[in-house]
């Protein structure tokens, strides 16, 4: 078998069996397929695409290119909830514990942020003294006992796809549907999951922009998910604006107790709920989404929720103090009003910009390399649809260097006001397999 007839058929739309794509992802973890034969197939995949089943092989091949977590020594059904990303994405900090409270065991190994803000690490780490390190037998012990842990990933995950995202980042074949779909998938799958959700973001902030191209890709990744023998479903959530009023590390968990405690934002709690909903019933807990969302609310507000987001910080040797005073997390040097130049409703507000601005604050990474800030980033007054007037406060921003001139003219540039707006619609559609 030659890489070079791999990428002809390809090239000329034809598919690839099992056993030429086994053959090409062992081939090219091992480095004896060089880069730029693997660089010349993707951009035959970038305009030939593939099918289901070629996608589904390339997933798999790719989860087992390193390691395969075993979490078969935890209790019930582990489902596992993914985001394709977004600006204020808080989630995952209210989703793991609320969901931990009604028995399904929440083993969440995540990964650090690259972009406008950190990712779920980062947002725990945040948590004076919270560590994400620990030893696989603490890990299922945890789980077991509390139902809920977050780690950092260990092992050697899917190989393949680290090597392969490098090189589709500077190939300009980052957007393809198969490529993006099997990334995802191959983590998911390699970490241990019975079950997977997916929180598709479209829009401004999201990868995909479209709620067409965010249908396939939610389509297509259910359909792996369901082949590779996961139950796999699919939440298309709007991400035109933030999510939430808070973008940065520290502000997020500020955000995330408030939900804990009730006091969440709306768009939040109903992403929160909705994607928490179908982890239920993918665990079987319930097969009824109303039933699912009254469990959760309740948890939400008999304070269990919060209270086992307490017993996962004293777990993990995170300073409890301040699940009861979150604001002690607020420690940005300086903070600043940005004020509305005329009155009227929010039309707009670019939420990739606005994650841009948090970045150069420090909330974010440019290079992998990058140290975070964990104590700033912008907290938002006003989203789409509301009112304000002229000399009213849009938004603070919380940072640690008096220089926020860059800042404010991104954000200026990037918020609208005109005279009727509505709020977007934050659900987008719901994709389960058959």
């Amino acid at each position: 078998m030659r890489m070079v007839d791999l990428i002809e058929k390809k090239r000329n739309g034809e598919f690839l069996s099992k056993e030429e794509i086994d053959f090409m992802i062992a081939e090219y973890t091992s480095g004896e397929i060089p880069d730029y034969q693997m660089s010349a197939f993707a951009m035959a995949v970038y305009f030939q695409d593939m099918t289901d089943e070629e996608i589904t092989h390339l997933t798999l091949a790719m989860a087992n290119s390193g390691d395969v977590i075993d979490l078969s020594a935890l209790e019930g059904i582990k489902v596992d909830k993914h985001s394709t990303g977004g600006v204020g994405d808080t989630t995952t900090l209210v989703l793991a514990p609320l969901v931990a409270t009604l028995g399904v065991p929440v083993a969440k190994m995540s990964g650090r942020g690259l972009g406008h803000t950190g990712g779920t690490l980062d947002k725990f780490e945040a948590i004076p003294h919270f560590s994400i390190e620990m030893s696989e037998e603490k890990f299922i012990q945890s789980v077991n006992q509390l139902k809920v842990a977050v780690i950092g990933q260990s092992g050697d995950l899917a190989p393949a796809d680290k090597r392969l995202y490098a090189l589709r980042d500077v190939t300009a074949t980052v957007e393809s549907v198969p490529m993006i779909a099997s990334s995802i998938m191959s983590k998911k799958i390699a970490a241990g999951a019975d079950a997977i959700v997916l929180d598709v973001t479209v829009g401004d902030g999201a990868f995909m922009k479209t709620t067409e191209e965010a249908t396939r890709l939610a389509q297509t990744m259910v359909r792996i998910g369901e082949l590779a023998g996961r139950k796999t479903m699919a939440v298309i959530s709007d991400m035109s604006e933030p999510l939430g009023f808070a973008i940065g590390n520290s502000l997020e968990v500020v955000e995330a107790i408030h939900a804990l405690r009730g006091e969440g934002p709306a768009d939040l709690m109903e992403l929160v709920y909705t994607l928490a909903a179908q982890m239920l019933m993918l665990a079987e807990v319930t097969d009824d989404f109303e039933q699912a969302k009254k469990m959760l609310v309740e948890k939400i507000e008999n304070g269990e929720a919060l209270e086992k987001f307490r017993e996962m910080v004293a777990n993990q040797g995170g300073d409890v103090s301040i699940v009861d005073e979150p604001e002690k997390l607020l420690t940005a040097s300086v903070k600043k009003e940005l004020f509305a130049e005329k009155s009227g409703y929010i039309t707009r507000m670019v939420a990739d910009k606005i994650g841009v601005a948090a970045m150069k604050l420090g909330a974010g990474r440019e290079k992998k390399e990058d140290d975070i800030d964990f104590a700033v980033g912008i907290l938002l007054h006003k989203k789409v649809g509301d009112y304000v007037e002229v000399g009213e406060s849009l938004l603070t921003i919380h940072a640690n260097n008096e220089n926020t001139h860059e800042v404010e003219e991104i954000l200026r540039k990037n918020i609208f006001i005109g005279e009727n707006a509505t709020a977007p619609q934050l659900i987008h559609g719901i994709i389960t397999g058959v």
